[in-house]
């Protein structure tokens, strides 16, 4: 997956950790249009997408399918529209090693002296594995030709080897992350990192292994942030809707690496939307990824910010605990049973309570805010709505009986980058566990 460094914008704090106290501002109710979700760009089979952008237009590349081994589809922009190409090796993988079919994960890179190396995992003939090979050509569309008479990485005692990616760092070092595919052998997968030269046609020293899981981790994706590193990579099988998006941070190279504790994209942080949202190419403040529709794999694509150097996809849940943000004259509930975290925000009693958090939009415009909350007071109850010190209208509560903890949804308009949600006093007594932005 083709990777350029990505210039940082942001340098607030981390999601959910901070809030500033503005006074709101009571105005006309803004008209709000809800959540985005992914658009699906290219309507047929085009599986694990390798994207890039040169002069003005978009490259994406595909697992083999009906269009070809490596298929190639261009678009004026991300959002299209993408139109398919047919095949970017209409040769096939490598004879000497490889055998046609099974050729996956494709990786193209633009090199600065104006050619272009495809990295891919083709069926190893003499082991029925996996391996990774290299083709070359002169132009985006190809046709690109195998280079050399045997893989570039393939360790069969570890399985075989998947999933390149071409990162280059800031040092100009030039690196593939890969996977073993222990899966194949019912062995741990490890992701590795191996410098190369020669416009990614040579190894050029030893393995370092990222992240290893007796799961599936595979399809990496990295990416580098001023701050720190950011390792992709998708979970569970990928064929149903349980395949997904998780990513793990480091703020050298080399590791350590921290796995995050929920994963980025998955079918449910989408409502459904995607279907089992895998493959993540990210690429400047676009994802393009793939999801299940009626037997394909679709290649959609949504808006990326960085909160923080922290990533945020736009259609994605983001939860942000109530009770780290400000509290004025409301309480921190302890041993809040069945709360997220276990603790609450209640006692939003008077005319002067409120709470209020900060959440972060990759892009301005509409959004789906979701309210986690317990009532029990006997009827609907509510809380006035306030945005950037703006009203947006209020949060209606239906009753559920305390600690019985439900959602609320709202469609709410937000700037780019940072925004502050205040929660006030409305009709009768609501308690606020969550809320996630969509």
């Amino acid at each position: 997956m083709f990777r350029r460094l990505l210039a940082t914008t942001v340098t607030a704090a981390a999601i959910g950790l901070c809030a500033v106290q503005a006074t709101p501002v009571q105005a006309a109710v803004q008209e709000a249009a809800g959540a985005v979700f992914p658009a699906d760009v290219i309507s047929r089979d085009f599986p694990d997408p390798d994207v890039f952008q040169q002069n003005g237009t978009w490259y994406a590349y595909s697992t083999n399918n009906g269009l070809g081994t490596v298929p190639v589809a261009t678009a004026p922009s991300a959002e299209g529209p993408w139109t398919t190409r047919g095949d970017a090796m209409p040769g096939g993988p490598s004879a000497a090693w490889a055998k046609p079919g099974r050729t996956w994960a494709p990786d193209v890179y633009p090199n600065p002296d104006g050619t272009y190396t495809l990295t891919y995992t083709a069926w190893h003939k003499t082991s029925d594995r996996q391996c990774i090979g290299v083709a070359t050509a002169t132009s985006p569309r190809g046709p690109f030709t195998p280079v050399g008479t045997e893989p570039l990485i393939c360790p069969l005692d570890l399985g075989g080897a998947i999933d390149a990616n071409t990162f280059v760092d800031r040092d100009g070092s030039r690196y593939l992350v890969w996977k073993n595919d222990g899966n194949a052998i019912s062995k741990p997968s490890t992701i590795w990192l191996t410098k190369t030269t020669d416009n990614g046609e040579t190894l050029a020293g030893g393995n370092t292994a990222l992240l290893t899981s007796n799961g599936i981790a595979e399809a990496p994706d990295l990416v580098q942030r001023d701050s720190r590193y950011l390792l992709f990579y998708s979970t569970n099988g990928y064929n149903d809707c349980n395949y997904q998006t998780a990513y793990a941070t480091a703020t050298s190279l080399t590791g350590p690496w921290t796995s995050q504790q929920r994963p980025l994209l998955t079918t449910q942080t989408f409502d459904g939307k995607v279907c089992g949202p895998g493959g993540a190419d990210f690429v400047g403040d676009k994802v393009f990824l793939h999801g299940w529709v009626n037997g394909a794999r679709h290649m959609f694509v949504a808006d990326v910010g960085w909160a923080g150097d922290w990533p945020v996809v736009r259609g994605s849940r983001v939860r942000t605990e109530a009770e780290s943000g400000t509290l004025n004259r409301c309480v921190l509930r302890e041993n809040s049973a069945g709360a997220s975290g276990g603790k609450a925000v209640g006692y939003i009693d008077f005319a002067d309570s409120w709470v209020e958090n900060r959440v972060f939009a990759p892009v301005a415009g509409g959004y789906t805010l979701h309210v986690g909350y317990a009532n029990g007071s006997q009827g609907t109850a509510s809380h006035g709505l306030s945005i950037n010190g703006n009203s947006q209208g209020s949060v209606s509560y239906p009753f559920t009986g305390w600690n019985q903890w439900r959602e609320s949804s709202v469609p709410v308009t937000l700037q780019a980058g940072w925004n502050t949600v205040r929660l006030t006093k409305g009709t009768l007594y609501t308690e606020v566990d969550y809320l996630e932005l969509q």
